[in-house]
């Protein structure tokens, strides 16, 4: 059996997940556009930059999961899921997810963004298994602190290694392991595997990807 492993944002979606839900919350009224717009704007300049203090941006991003109750950030989901996520969904991304999974290929979602945001996307692509970063949760309801290791750069192959293991699997027990990704951020994931694709990639990712003759996609429709 081979692994099939997707990164998220800009890569099976033609945007990013988890800036499209701070600019939905500020839409609806739940966030004001100018106090939060700018530092979400900050902040996904640091990540494409690869510059990003993870923690200080869940801090950021995970302070409304807090704020509200679960049913009602549920009804938030649905809503955005529609508005938002779905015109993100590409026909040259979910061919390529129903390509893998015609070939009996397990499949994974990995991602730096919250569980909570992406889970939902994940079964709207028919994905079964997710690692995403996982917000604290008590009784409940969300603490607007992380739980454990955010899955972000080197995290990724952590939180990787630890899933494997929780299955009693090893990268060893798969004869391909690929990783579409669109992000130098990914690189030590990317340099693992022994089938990387570089998908949509930015600057620093498509030098690498040429000079290690890695293959380079667009899933944009």
């Amino acid at each position: 059996m081979n692994l099939a492993i997707f990164d998220l944002d800009n890569t099976l979606l033609a945007g990013d997940s988890d800036y499209q839900w701070g600019e939905f919350l500020i839409e609806i009224g739940v966030l004001d556009r100018q106090q939060h717009q700018a530092t979400n704007d900050q902040f996904y300049a640091d990540y494409k930059a690869g510059k990003l203090d993870i923690m200080a941006f869940l801090a950021f991003q995970l302070r409304p999961l807090h704020e509200h109750s679960r049913q009602q950030l549920d009804q938030w989901h649905a809503q955005y899921m529609r508005e938002k996520i779905t015109p993100m969904m590409t026909q040259k991304s979910r061919a390529l997810v129903e390509q893998h999974r015609a070939a009996g290929d397990e499949l994974l979602i990995i991602t730096a963004t919250n569980s909570f945001v992406t889970g939902p996307i994940a079964q709207a692509f028919g994905i079964p298994n997710l690692i995403g970063t996982d917000p604290e949760q008590i009784d409940g309801q969300f603490t607007g602190k992380v739980a454990g290791l955010p899955s972000f750069q080197e995290g990724k192959v952590t939180r990787l290694y630890d899933w494997l293991s929780a299955r009693g699997q090893a990268l060893a027990d798969f004869e391909k392991v690929y990783f579409y990704s669109d992000s130098h951020n990914d690189l030590p994931l990317l340099r693992l595997v022994n089938h990387p694709v570089a998908v949509n990639p930015d600057p620093i990712l498509q030098a690498e990807a040429e000079q290690k003759a890695w293959p380079i996609m667009s899933l944009r429709d």
